[in-house]
């Protein structure tokens, strides 16, 4: 019988490999000690006369001390920071290496290519196995290395399937390992695989484990089989040469990232390599294609099928390249950077005109592209003004440009002056199913100086102004929920769908985390008369309208909000959330480390929300901004009172708040908002949404979104309705799967109270046994510390007696972990709060020690999820 082995699974990547044009060579046959060595050290990395041969061929105009100098800049990239070095080989990769010569007595410059990106034939594609690096006297031997041009640009290391210890968890550790005893291997290095033969997940040279992700599809078009081995498919999808090259020079951002200690002063500057997911990089792809299309460029396009309109139906020319949608917390705004940094390259220089429809979102994506201006080849420009905005569009090519939708407002009348007939210019949209990006004309009051209503007027949406100021762009639009039946206006403006990433395909891959749904309305009972006033506002106001009486809704809905409001916020009802509030997350941090947002109907209730939880917890206040576990997010003035006033919060000052809650060592654990972070704002760590406003729709959908982010073993997020929201999440609901998107918005608590209780289940028969072999764990709540001790070690060697018991144990219990998290505080989960606490000091003692006998297990390495504690043993 032939028996799968690690070398096994190394051959058939290889194969594999070949078929796609790599040229395959043993690591002993160019090693230093060999006879046809092409390293003249063990340490040597580079495969010097590769490259060497490469850039002749690549840049057959250069001479050759142009070339040597290109090679000698390329060797000698190394300093203490890795990630550094990293980034600098990227630059010379991507942008080419800059060399000087002497023309006529003049210093010249001229850029010498390690790698023909137009001729992707024209470059050298190598497999090595068994590649033998020796750094320090330290030796390692990474199981395959792909080269391009004789640089190691891919490393991956492989696993055996059929060996239950040898994971692609050990995998990841080991590749650590190499970057901290081998590190200038990984100064050259793209991108870094791991696989055990059936699962395999790529990431960069700064991803922690739960961001490497699946490639799931070979060709862009079909999900791969689940029959097919994810291994394989990584190889035919991510590793054909053309796909490589494109995602090393198109889709590998270094994001920086500023961060302020505001207790001292102290600025740090932090670095984060990202490489673009399958469904980003397919989107992004797809979308340029379209843009080309609309733009009246030959290049045809087959997005994914879902049953809906998509853009390959449309004529070439019509300047409308369509929508991406791509649920929220799935990396959208990466994905706008990525197109951005491409669409610029391949239309020649166009203008980009990024436009959304708030300050704070404008702020957000205007700094997630600023950190990755290396990609964009430019800095990207804010326009502060309507005049700013005019000067930055009046040239003749090129420019990042961010602005809000509604600096298209005519200051008279109902044209907006023509800014450029220009037809290299893109407006890229966020969030392009609102309605403000519509043509339809409505009459709203038209106000004095002072606010007095003097009569009517009628204002358009502002796609026509839009279209009046640049009336030869070409439109995309980006989005994280879909377009709605009804909606008339996104499909006009911008097209029909170019890509789909659903709910159900972002949790199945691990770009997001499953929602779950809480109703405690029962906690804080709304009067029958709030009831019908919180269905009565829901009909008659749009749902951009829902917030503090709005200036163009009308009278009725202002007195129907403002009774609501009162209603909402009333002395006792805030106390009574204030109470639940404090109690509620104060036992899911018991379980589940983390932070939360509450989202209120008003500033006025936000600030006296406040009031009350700091009145039961006095040690959350702090007057200094650096300081204190609660914060209300919000602007504000003087004539808003004291009480709202002194939460008014400046841009620096809410962009430092943020810098705290997405930091999850911070003591900032809780903010109160209204209408601010609810859209577009990323804390990863953040795992409660306390809702406590009126929502529907869109909103809904994105303010929900906040708790789905991936933070290390996370399961989930969880949404609390103290409104009745619920049937606004069933309308939503509707409208999505209604627009072919896949997989539930949320799913009620109940149904990971129910996996809680079948893993408690199954646990519990771990330790049942047959024959009366089993163990009596139920003596373990009435013991004395000291005989609980010795019940812990007496478990530990029951489980360890059981068939594949220790690592059945601990999956089991993780999982049951993962869903009792969720499920905290439910009564069902409260009443078995020391079961649980049992089992998990179980696996604690089953997980401190691997195979070896010391260190922790790699299931222990990223955790949020809190050991129920027993305080016997404290």
């Amino acid at each position: 019988m032939t028996k799968l082995t690690e070398s096994a699974i190394e051959d058939f990547a290889i194969e594999r490999l070949q078929a796609l044009g790599f040229e395959y060579v043993h690591g002993s046959e160019i090693a230093p000690d060999s006879e046809s060595a092409e390293r003249a050290r063990w340490e040597d990395v580079l495969l010097a006369g590769r490259l060497e041969k490469a850039l002749q061929r690549i840049n057959p105009e250069r001479s050759l001390p142009e070339l040597q100098a290109a090679l000698k800049e390329v060797e000698r990239l190394h300093s203490p920071d890795l990630l550094a070095s990293n980034e600098a080989f990227h630059r010379l990769l991507t942008e080419g290496v800059s060399v000087s010569h002497q023309e006529e007595g003049d210093e010249r410059g001229e850029l010498v290519w390690l790698v023909d990106f137009n001729d992707i034939d024209n470059n050298e594609f190598l497999v090595v196995n068994q590649f033998t690096v020796i750094e320090n006297n330290v030796n390692k031997r990474p199981d395959l290395v792909l080269f391009v041009n004789g640089m190691p640009l891919v490393v991956i290391e492989l696993k055996n399937a059929a060996d239950e210890i040898a994971t692609i968890k050990s995998a990841f550790k080991q590749l650590d390992t190499y970057k901290q005893t081998i590190s200038s291997l990984f100064t050259y290095n793209a991108l870094l695989v791991i696989s055990d033969g059936l699962e395999a997940k790529a990431g960069s040279l700064s991803a922690g484990l739960s961001r490497f992700m699946a490639w799931k599809t070979a060709d862009g078009l079909t999900e791969a089989s689940s029959l097919v081995s994810q291994l394989e498919t990584l190889i035919q999808g991510m590793l054909t040469p053309t796909t490589l090259l494109d995602l090393i020079r198109h889709f590998t951002v270094y994001e920086t990232s500023k961060k302020e200690d505001l207790k001292t002063g102290l600025i740090s500057i932090s670095t984060v390599k990202k490489i673009a997911a399958y469904h980003q990089y397919y989107a992004v792809n797809a979308a340029v294609a379209s843009t080309l299309r609309a733009a009246d460029s030959a290049v045809s396009i087959d997005p994914v099928a879902y049953g809906v309109p998509s853009v390959k139906d449309q004529p070439r020319g019509d300047r409308k390249a369509g929508v991406v949608w791509h649920t929220q917390g799935s990396g959208k705004s990466l994905s706008m950077v990525f197109y951005t940094g491409k669409v610029v390259q391949v239309l020649d220089n166009p203008t980009v005109l990024v436009i959304t429809d708030r300050n704070d979102l404008d702020d957000q994506l205007f700094d997630t592209f600023a950190a990755c201006k290396q990609l964009l080849r430019q800095e990207p420009r804010q326009a502060e003004n309507r005049e700013q905005l005019k000067d930055l569009l009046r040239v003749a090519s090129g420019g990042v440009i961010f602005t809000t939708i509604q600096k298209f407002q005519p200051e008279e009348g109902n044209v907006y002056e023509e800014l450029s007939s220009r037809s290299n210019i893109v407006v890229v949209a966020d969030e392009a199913h609102r309605t403000q990006y519509g043509f339809a004309a409505k009459t709203v009051d038209e106000k004095d100086e002072q606010g007095n209503v003097i009569g009517k007027k009628t204002v358009y949406g502002f796609a026509k102004y839009l279209r009046d100021a640049l009336p030869q762009a070409t439109y995309l639009g980006f989005t994280g929920t879909p377009i709605e039946k009804t909606d008339v206006n996104t499909p006009a403006v911008f097209g029909n769908y170019v890509d789909i990433y659903d709910i159900a395909q972002a949790v199945e891959d691990g770009a997001t985390v499953r929602i779950f749904y809480e109703s405690r309305l029962a906690k804080v009972q709304l009067s029958a008369e709030g009831k019908t006033l919180v269905k009565e506002l829901d009909d008659k106001l749009e749902q951009d309208e829902l917030t503090e009486t709005p200036s163009h809704s009308t009278k009725s809905a202002k007195a129907k909000w403002t009774q609501l409001e009162a209603l909402i916020g009333s002395e006792k009802r805030i106390s009574n959330i204030a109470n639940d509030v404090v109690s509620h997350f104060e036992a899911r941090q018991q379980v589940f480390d983390g932070k939360a947002m509450i989202v209120a109907m008003s500033r006025r209730i936000a600030a006296e929300l406040y009031e009350a939880i700091i009145s039961l917890r006095p040690d959350w206040h702090s007057d200094d901004l650096a300081k204190g576990a609660i914060k209300v997010v919000m602007t504000a003035s003087s004539s808003d009172g004291p009480m709202m006033a002194k939460h008014h919060t400046s841009k620096d000052q809410r962009r430092k708040l943020a810098d705290r809650m997405k930091d999850p060592q911070d003591e900032l654990k809780l903010v109160i908002v209204r209408d601010m972070w609810l859209t577009g704002f990323d804390a990863p760590c953040m795992h409660t949404l306390y809702i406590d406003k009126p929502m529907k729709g869109h909103n809904l959908m994105q303010a929900i979104a906040r708790v789905n982010r991936v933070y290390k073993d996370k399961p989930g997020g969880l949404v609390v309705d103290y409104l009745g929201i619920a049937s606004d999440l069933k309308e939503a609901l509707s409208f999505y799967s209604d627009a072919g998107g896949k997989g539930d918005p949320t799913l009620a608590q109940e149904q990971a109270v129910a996996l809680m209780l079948e893993k408690l289940e199954v646990v519990s028969q771990m330790f049942a046994g047959t024959e009366g072999k089993g163990f009596p764990y139920e003596e373990y709540f009435t013991a004395d510390t000291a005989q609980k001790l010795s019940l812990i070690l007496a478990a530990e060697e029951h489980i360890l007696g059981l068939e594949d018991g220790k690592k059945r144990y601990i999956n089991e219990v993780t999982a049951l972990s993962q869903a009792f998290a969720i499920a905290v505080p439910h009564e069902q989960a409260m009443d078995v709060k020391d079961e649980v606490a049992f089992f998990q000091a179980v696996k604690a003692r089953l997980a401190k020690f691997d195979s070896t006998g010391g260190g922790r297990t790699d299931e222990e390495i990223e955790t949020t999820i809190r050991q129920v504690i027993d305080q016997a043993l404290v």
